[in-house]
C-alpha cells in the first residue's frame, strides 16, 4: 500500500516532466560558477551572489559516493550569522527543484498564464521575482541524487539514496555538508518542501535534529504537502474519499457546475467540511447498515455539493475517486479537469473514458519551466555543459524503498505526522507553515487540516493557509502574492529574537 501511494506522487513529477533524464559520465568535471546580481524589492535593492556548485558526499572511508549540484543565492554585505538560510526542494519523490526554483522562491520566475490557460510554446518570459523569499532569507535549491545534475559517483549508486529513510539521510548529510562548507552554522535555518517534500521535510527535521548532526531548525515550510499517504489521491480508503470531498466542491464551484452556486467559496467549503464530519464519513463507516432514507438524503447532498448527479453517487456506492471525479464533472461539456490543479481543463479523444488519460495542468506549464531553466543556467551562471539536467529521477526497475518502520508484511501507509510532532516537541523554537490550494486534487487542503489535528501539532506554532489555486498555487498571481506575504510573516516570526 505504501509503495502504491508513493508511486502516485511520483506520477505528479512524471506527468509534468516529459523529458527523459540522462546522467552525465562519471568523469564530468565539477560545476563551479559564481556571479553577482541585484534584485529590487520596491525601493530597496538587494545585492547577492548566485552560485552553481558541486558538493561531494563521502563515505566512512573518505571515498566520494555522491555529488550534489545546487544553486544558491546569498545576500552580500550582510552578517551571515544573522541572515536566515532556507533549503528548498520539490517532491515526487524523484523531482528536481525546478518548480519552486523558477516558479516562486528564487530571484527569477518564469511567467505563465495565471488563469489556468496553456503557456504555449517558446519564447517564455523569465523575469525578476519581487516576491522571492530572497528578501528574507538566503536560498539553496536542492536537487536530490538522481535529479538535476546530482548523481552518485565513485562506488556509490543512485538507488542507495532512493527510499523514504535513505532520501532523508542523504539530503540531511548534504545540508550538513553545505552549512559546514559555507560557515553557516550560526545562521537561522529553514527547510521548504513541496508535495512529497512534506514527507522529506518532516523526516529531514528528524535527521538534522538527531544527535548525529545536531542542527536545530527555526522553521519548516510545507507547500501542498503529503504527510499521511492514506489521505493522498488514489487510495481506496474512506478517509481519502472524505478528505477529497471539499476539493470536489471547490472544483465544481470554480467551473460553475453547481445547480446553485454560493457567492462565498470559503463559507461554502465550511459547510462542506461540516457535512463530511457529521454525515458523510459516518455514512461510509455504516456501509450497508446505512438506512435507506439517510442514504437518499446523502446522495442528494453530494449532488448539491459536487455537481455530480445523485445517480452516479449511488452507483459509486457513495465513493468517487479523484480520477472518476475528474472525468465525470464536466463530461457534458466534453472536458476533464486537472489533477494537480483542477482549474485546468482538457479534452479526451474518447468522451466516454472512465478516467482521464493525463493531467491538463502538467502539459500546460511543463514546457515553460523546462525552457526557462536552461535559459536561466546560461544567463545567470554562464553554464555550458554536456550534462543533462534530469527533471526527474529515472527509477527504472528500482522501487522507492519503504521506511524502516514499515518492513512488516502487514504494515500500513506512511504517515510522518508523528515525526513532525516529535520534531516540534524536541525543538520548541521550530515553527511550521502549511500552505494548500483549494483546487489541488492530489494533496487536498482538507487532508492538510486533518493531518494537523490528528498529529496533535502545537497549533500556536503552526501557520495553516489555503489559496484559490492548485498544487503549485504560485502559478496563480493572486495566490502567489498572498503566499509571498504569508511567508514573509512566517520567516520573520521564525527568526525574531527571543
Amino acid at each position: 500500500m505504501a509503495r502504491a501511494a508513493l508511486a502516485l506522487l511520483c506520477s505528479c513529477v512524471a506527468s509534468i516532466a516529459a523529458q527523459e533524464p540522462a546522467l552525465p559520465p562519471a568523469s564530468a568535471p565539477p560545476i563551479a560558477a559564481v556571479r553577482s546580481h541585484e534584485l529590487s524589492f520596491g525601493e530597496r535593492a538587494l545585492a547577492y551572489s548566485a552560485r552553481l556548485e558541486t558538493l561531494v558526499l563521502r563515505d566512512a572511508a573518505g571515498e566520494p559516493e555522491a555529488e550534489f549540484v545546487v544553486a544558491s543565492y546569498l545576500a552580500r554585505e550582510v552578517d551571515p550569522a544573522r541572515r536566515p538560510i532556507t533549503f528548498a526542494f520539490n517532491g515526487g519523490p524523484g523531482s528536481s527543484s525546478i518548480w519552486l526554483h523558477l516558479g516562486f522562491v528564487g530571484p527569477r520566475r518564469v511567467v505563465v498564464p495565471s488563469g489556468a490557460q496553456q503557456a504555449g510554446a517558446a519564447p517564455f518570459a523569465l523575469v525578476d521575482n519581487a516576491e522571492s523569499l530572497l528578501e528574507q532569507s538566503d536560498l539553496v535549491f536542492i536537487d536530490p541524487v538522481g535529479t538535476g545534475f546530482s548523481r552518485a559517483t565513485g562506488k556509490g549508486k543512485n538507488e542507495d539514496h532512493w527510499g523514504v529513510d535513505e532520501d532523508a539521510r542523504s539530503v540531511a548529510r548534504f545540508v550538513q555538508r553545505w552549512v559546514t562548507e559555507h560557515g553557516r552554522w550560526a545562521s537561522p535555518k529553514l527547510v521548504l518542501g513541496e508535495s512529497y517534500g512534506g514527507i522529506r521535510g518532516a523526516l529531514l527535521a528528524r535527521e538534522l535534529q538527531s544527535g548525529a548532526i545536531g542542527m536545530s531548525l527555526s522553521g519548516l515550510i510545507l507547500i501542498s504537502p503529503a504527510l499521511d499517504m492514506a489521505l493522498v489521491d488514489g487510495q481506496p480508503a474512506d478517509a481519502t474519499y472524505a478528505t477529497a470531498l471539499p476539493s470536489y466542491a471547490a472544483t465544481a464551484w470554480y467551473h460553475d457546475a453547481l445547480r446553485e452556486k454560493p457567492a462565498d467559496l470559503e463559507a461554502f467549503l465550511a459547510s462542506v467540511r461540516l457535512f463530511v464530519e457529521e454525515k458523510y464519513l459516518p455514512a461510509l463507516f455504516l456501509g450497508e447498515a446505512l438506512p435507506a432514507d439517510r442514504r437518499e438524503h446523502l446522495v442528494n447532498e453530494l449532488e448539491r455539493f459536487t455537481g455530480i448527479d445523485a445517480i452516479t453517487w449511488e452507483r459509486a456506492n457513495l465513493r468517487l475517486s479523484v480520477a472518476r471525479f475528474r472525468a465525470e464533472l464536466l463530461r457534458s461539456r466534453g472536458l476533464v479537469v486537472g489533477r494537480l490543479d483542477a482549474r485546468y481543463t482538457g479534452r479526451e479523444s474518447d468522451d466516454l473514458r472512465e478516467t482521464p488519460s493525463d493531467d491538463p495542468f502538467s502539459t500546460a506549464v511543463g514546457g515553460a519551466f523546462t525552457a526557462a531553466l536552461h535559459q536561466h543556467h546560461r544567463e545567470f551562471f554562464g553554464l555550458h555543459t554536456e550534462r543533462v539536467y534530469a527533471l526527474r529521477a529515472d527509477f527504472g526497475s528500482h522501487v522507492w524503498k519503504r521506511p524502516d518502520s514499515l518492513r512488516s508484511s502487514f504494515s500500513g501507509y506512511l504517515d510522518v505526522g508523528g515525526e513532525l510532532a516529535r520534531a516540534m516537541e524536541k525543538n520548541h523554537s521550530l515553527r511550521v507553515f502549511i500552505g494548500s490550494g483549494f483546487f489541488d486534487l492530489a494533496t487536498t487542503f482538507y487532508a492538510a487540516e486533518v493531518n494537523v489535528r490528528r498529529a496533535r501539532l502545537p497549533r500556536e506554532r503552526v501557520m495553516l493557509r489555503h489559496y484559490p489555486a492548485g498544487h503549485m498555487m504560485y502559478v496563480n498571481e493572486e495566490s502567489s502574492a498572498r503566499l509571498a506575504e504569508d511567508l514573509r510573516a512566517f520567516v520573520a516570526e521564525c527568526t525574531a529574537p527571543r
